[in-house]
């Protein structure tokens, strides 16, 4: 009998964990990376902010990419990963291109993914991947859990999803698709207080009579935006602000030529442009979060927009630099 020289692995098929901590004096490092088939997890060397000599709390930042063997999950896979950040770590998550979710046999067979998310006080999550992509008759349900401690927590998450795969004609056509976020906040003895949920539901299968294409209006893609914390405090007080300045019906004709500032001009470009692409979007505070929702008929028409918005007000590279957005190029 051949005995193996390496000791068994303890990690379950689709687990994972990233753990962020501070080696004294306060130098952030990437103390865990793990990983099981059919997650990959691939690490870069990690990045300094522009305008700092020595890598210190509020210049290091971790980069890790979320992967799947093949690009995608097959019927049956779960994904379970565990992400945790020391007080003042930063996280960079991304993908390399949409996760492909594969046809089912049966609505019943599910493809799962559950993310768990510690941060800690001052520390700060960059989450902005490709959209998912469900394939017809497929079956996916994830959800993301957030436990944020203390007030200084910082989040900026994107979940989001297409249609499936246009070039064969397929239009929201799986049999279900559920994706579930809540943000809890831990306090100091522990106790978890339910801060947002939002949880979105396409079912085929539901009992309603119009299918999930038909209540999507033509639409392509949809996807929400989440923002909480001081380091994001900016980012979200644009987003609602340029929600209330948006044409609105009986206000003042916007059609009318008149001399506008570059703000102005800006945003006039940017609204002629989500037209073009078919989008609308919404945005509201809730609780000290500021939750944005899109969507647009074509996912580069909504790339497009998230890119515009993210870059114009500048917080996202100012505090992650251009990596964080590389999913919306």
């Amino acid at each position: 009998m051949n005995i193996s020289p390496f000791a068994s692995s303890s990690s379950l098929p689709g687990h994972g964990s990233i753990i962020l901590s501070v080696l004294p004096p306060s130098k952030p490092v990437l103390e865990t990376l793990s990983f099981q088939y059919p997650l990959k997890l691939i690490a870069p060397q990690a990045i300094t902010l522009p305008g700092y000599e020595e890598a210190n709390l509020s210049s290091l930042i971790h980069t890790v990419y979320l992967l799947t063997y093949g690009g995608g999950l097959v019927a049956g896979d779960s994904i379970n990963l565990r992400v945790v950040l020391a007080s003042a770590c930063r996280l960079i998550l991304l993908t390399q291109g949409s996760t492909k979710i594969f046809k089912s046999p049966s609505r019943n067979v599910l493809t799962t993914q559950l993310s768990s998310f510690d941060i800690g006080n001052g520390a700060a999550l960059c989450y902005l991947p490709d959209p998912v992509q469900p394939f017809g008759d497929s079956a996916f349900e994830q959800k993301q859990m957030y436990n944020i401690t203390g007030a200084k927590a910082n989040l900026c998450v994107c979940d989001w999803v297409s249609e499936g795969r246009t070039a064969r004609g397929e239009k929201w056509s799986f049999h279900t698709y559920t994706s579930r976020n809540e943000i809890f906040l831990v306090s100091s003895e522990e106790k978890r207080k339910l801060m947002l949920r939002d949880n979105m539901i396409l079912d085929n299968h539901d009992g309603i009579n119009e299918s999930v294409v038909g209540r999507m209006t033509d639409m392509g893609v949809f996807g929400t935006l989440i923002l909480c914390g001081n380091m994001f405090r900016k980012l979200g007080q644009y987003f609602m602000a340029e929600f209330k300045a948006l044409p609105q019906i009986g206000s003042r004709q916007w059609d009318v030529p008149e001399a506008l500032t570059a703000q102005q001009a800006e945003r006039a470009e940017r609204v002629e442009q989500e037209k073009k692409d078919g989008l609308l979007w919404t945005a509201a505070s809730l609780r000290g979060f500021v939750v944005v929702k899109f969507g647009a008929k074509e996912v580069e028409g909504a790339k497009r927009w998230l890119k515009h918005m993210l870059k114009i007000e500048g917080t996202v590279e100012q505090e992650f630099g251009e990596r964080a957005l590389l999913c919306l190029r």
